[in-house]
């Protein structure tokens, strides 16, 4: 499949409460656009997807900020913290993904070189190296790759084994994990 373009228009009423955004348009290094820069977190709700041009490949996107109040929104994010309860950053996401039966996306995302670096060989927390060891195995098994998901239990186990007391409840895991497989 080849690319296409997509044309954003953000639709902002200034008089509803939402994210934080502001017009960088005199600071800007390219006066001619008229910028505006968002906070982090800002969420826009997609409408109406067109073709600008049966010929080509461009669409226009049409955005409408979320008010701070959005109730579906709210409902939204509840439910991904029911989905993913206890952990943030990284660990959420990589969760979320596995939970929407997304493995190969979680697999990009635990093993892209940098943030794999950053997990597994930066960490000194070896419980999150279990962690992260414990969801690769978890990609690997809904992938079909028994054996590799098998080695990722198998490393996870061993860090556990290692900094857990010999009969926690929670080496028990590991073990349905291989007897999954």
């Amino acid at each position: 499949m080849g690319t296409v373009g997509i044309l954003f228009e953000m639709s902002i009423d200034p008089s509803v409460s939402s994210a934080p955004f502001a017009s960088i348009e005199q600071v800007s290094y390219f006066q001619t656009e008229e910028e505006v820069l968002f906070s982090m977190h800002t969420v826009f709700r997609i409408g109406e997807i067109t073709k600008i041009d049966k010929n080509s490949s461009l669409y226009q996107v049409e955005l409408k900020l979320t008010s701070d109040d959005d109730e579906e929104l709210r409902t939204l994010t509840n439910r991904v913290r029911v989905e993913t309860p206890g952990d943030t950053g990284w660990k959420r996401l990589g969760q979320l993904l596995l939970t929407l039966q997304c493995s190969d996306k979680a697999e990009a995302l635990y093993k892209t070189e940098a943030l794999y670096k950053t997990l597994l060989q930066q960490t000194s927390d070896e419980s999150e190296k279990a962690h992260y060891y414990t969801q690769l195995g978890y990609i690997k098994t809904d992938q079909g790759h028994y054996t590799k998901a098998i080695e990722y239990y198998e490393k996870a186990y061993e860090i556990d084994q290692k900094t857990l007391p010999p009969n926690d409840p929670s080496l028990s895991v590991f073990y349905n994990n291989i007897g999954s497989v």
